[in-house]
């Protein structure tokens, strides 16, 4: 393995022991399109065992996303039946190798996505904000 690989691998290690919650959950969001692209490539290609392995990752990012809901936050009720359809229609992508199911998938996630990075933009302008009145 060659030190830039090695310092390669330090990086993306170093940001996720170090990001915040709100980084960690776009860094899942971004994986999962991430796999679900490997996957559309791997149906194009005929590679049946590529195709599942990346919706498999895909599935268990949106199951990660699923299990850190606070359901005592309205937003997250609303969200769980969002990711529970995106699994499922994963899984019927899987069966009927049908890149036009993933491709729906990747446009709810490029929408959570783009949404959580704007909250994420907002929480951070709102925090500069109390520093400098303090």
């Amino acid at each position: 393995m060659s030190a830039q690989t090695n310092a390669y691998n330090a990086y993306k290690q170093n940001s996720v022991t170090t990001a915040s919650p709100g980084e960690l959950t776009l860094m899942l969001y971004n994986g999962c399109l991430k796999f679900l692209t490997m996957a559309k490539r791997a149906i194009e290609v005929k590679d049946v065992q590529a195709k599942n392995l990346n919706l498999q990752k895909s599935q268990a990012i949106i199951a990660e996303l699923m299990s850190t809901l606070n359901m005592d936050i309205e937003i997250s009720k609303q969200m769980l039946p969002l990711y529970e359809y995106m699994n499922r229609r994963l899984v019927e992508a899987n069966i009927q190798n049908d890149t036009s199911i993933i491709e729906e998938v990747e446009g709810l996630v490029t929408e959570f996505r783009d949404t959580w990075k704007e909250v994420i933009k907002i929480t951070r302008q709102q925090q500069y904000a109390n520093v400098e009145q303090v």
